[in-house]
């Protein structure tokens, strides 16, 4: 988890059950796109996820993931069976201010780290990489 703080990760919210159904707070970041996230569980990374779509947007996605969404029901189901062992797992993000450039053209931050990063902190619960 220090590897993503010293990168500016911040902690933008949590997961939680609500009588038995998957809920997410997001205190900061709502709006923004292009935003690499985290799940975190006792400082221990348990996802990274990137979207260009807003972070609420992408966070519904798992709350009530579609009957084609893979990605999405495997994390919902991750986070139900985790929940009921925990209170509750923290969501961090780094978000895309659209500084860097290369020449004219734009680096999508998240793009650009999130294969390194799963590769690096090994994630459980990515098993793409």
């Amino acid at each position: 988890m220090q590897r993503l703080l010293d990168i500016g990760f911040q902690r933008v919210g949590h997961w939680m059950l609500k009588e038995n159904n998957l809920c997410f707070e997001l205190d900061t970041s709502i709006a923004s796109t292009n935003v690499i996230y985290a799940f975190i569980s006792n400082s221990s990374v348990l996802y990274i996820g990137k979207t260009t779509r807003t972070l609420k947007n992408r966070m519904r996605g798992y709350q009530h993931p579609g009957p084609t969404q893979h990605t999405n029901i495997r994390n919902h189901a991750n986070l139900k069976a985790i929940l009921a062992q925990v209170n509750a797992v923290d969501i961090y993000a780094l978000p895309d201010h659209g500084l860097l450039q290369y020449g004219p053209f734009k680096i999508n931050l998240a793009a650009g780290l999130e294969d390194s990063l799963i590769k690096t902190i090994k994630p459980i619960w990515n098993n793409r990489l």
